[in-house]
């Protein structure tokens, strides 16, 4: 039962964003929008989004491999029904970037093809801010940061009140922070500077959302020099906002966590003495024995000439957000308005210096023959339950 809990909870938190793509993509005033027009192209590209929620919804949902195989035959029309609608609109973009978020969704998993279709939008029409968003995803987790970047800052520009563009710039931010410094074009009090305000104000856009909040207040550990006592208030406020007892043991050692960088060990020990949820447990015994090692430190060694260490390492301070085996996020319900794939920065690798964006996002063809299509691959479109989102 323990390891059935872990499992959900490991998942849920990303999940829910992650596969979330296209549901609140295609709804109004998110941030895939239809422009004005009423003509019929705009009618049959509508419907086709509908059916695509439909179906990536049911999906998101399945319990079971074998209800998703199910659907897997719609998928493979609805995969026709674009190709069909794009041959006879060749000019619009709006298909494009409605079928790349199918075939780029983890169901499907059909990254070149998806990132084809966005280079076609792209052509099409420069100044769609989800196009930008989508393209900087794929530069950031295939090994081009810092071009990333500047596609995520250009979905900012071009859509300021979207809270899903600022959160990318902080994740990435966050996950690249050591390209940005080799690049020398960024200082540490820059890179701080931009995340937290990122993310800030991806949750003033969306005072709504848990997940984004949460991030923010993860995004604390990541810090040069943290202000603790802000750090302290975000995972008090979220312990105020969520409503299982797990989800508020979680913040409490957070706090807990908080305390020790604080040097308030008696508050802290306080936090730790609580029974918590079984999935937690890991997390309270690492939080248990740093509490014991900062109440007995080992006796300093130091060299002549070498520089006191500093009582906190970054590295441990970043312990309950970044250790896998003991990580556990709350099972949160993500907003609808998210829309499109959040950037997986796990996944974002190093800077290559050579590369250059036509080589990252691939040369692929935007192929429309039916002829020519291959059947969806049944590995790829699986139950969402059945293969864990790795959290950025």
């Amino acid at each position: 039962m323990g390891d059935m809990v872990s499992d959900r909870y490991r998942m849920s938190f990303h999940k829910s964003i992650f596969l979330g793509l296209v549901m609140g993509a295609v709804m109004p005033g998110g941030v895939w929008a239809q422009p004005a027009g009423g003509g019929s192209a705009e009618t049959e590209v509508e419907a086709l989004l509908t059916l695509q929620r439909e179906l990536l919804g049911r999906a998101e949902v399945a319990e079971f491999k074998e209800e998703v195989d199910g659907l897997r035959p719609r998928l493979q029309s609805l995969v026709f029904d674009f190709k069909r609608y794009l041959r006879t609109n060749p000019k619009n973009p709006d298909g494009f970037i409605a079928y790349s978020l199918l075939l780029g969704n983890p169901l499907l998993d059909e990254r070149e093809r998806a990132k084809a279709l966005l280079l076609k939008a792209n052509s099409l029409d420069g100044n769609r801010a989800i196009v930008k968003n989508q393209l900087g995803k794929y530069l950031a987790e295939e090994g081009r940061p810092l071009e990333a970047l500047n596609y995520f800052l250009s979905a900012v520009q071009l859509e300021p009140n979207e809270p899903l563009y600022h959160l990318q710039v902080g994740l990435l931010l966050g996950a690249a922070r050591d390209d940005f410094l080799r690049s020398g074009e960024w200082t540490v009090a820059q890179i701080d500077e931009g995340m937290l305000h990122a993310f800030s104000e991806a949750v003033r856009l969306a005072p709504d959302s848990l997940p984004y909040a949460y991030r923010y207040a993860e995004s604390f550990y990541d810090l040069q020099t943290p202000p603790w006592d802000e750090a302290l208030e975000k995972w008090q406020a979220l312990e105020a906002r969520v409503n299982s007892e797990a989800e508020k043991q979680m913040m409490r050692l957070h706090q807990a966590n908080v305390r020790l960088f604080q040097g308030e060990l008696e508050t802290a020990a306080e936090l730790l003495t609580e029974d918590v949820d079984p999935v937690l447990v890991g997390q309270q015994t690492k939080l248990l024995a740093r509490l014991e090692r900062l109440r007995n430190p080992a006796p300093r060694v130091e060299s002549e000439g070498q520089q006191e260490d500093s009582p906190v390492e970054v590295g441990e301070r970043r312990m309950v957000k970044s250790d896998e085996d003991a990580l556990v996020r709350p099972e949160f319900t993500a907003p609808h308005e998210a829309g499109v794939t959040v950037l997986n920065s796990a996944t974002v690798v190093a800077l290559a210096e050579e590369s250059t964006v036509v080589e990252v996002t691939g040369t692929v063809e935007v192929d429309l023959s039916l002829e020519a299509e291959t059947p969806l691959d049944p590995a790829k479109v699986e139950a969402s339950d059945a293969k864990p989102v790795k959290a950025p």
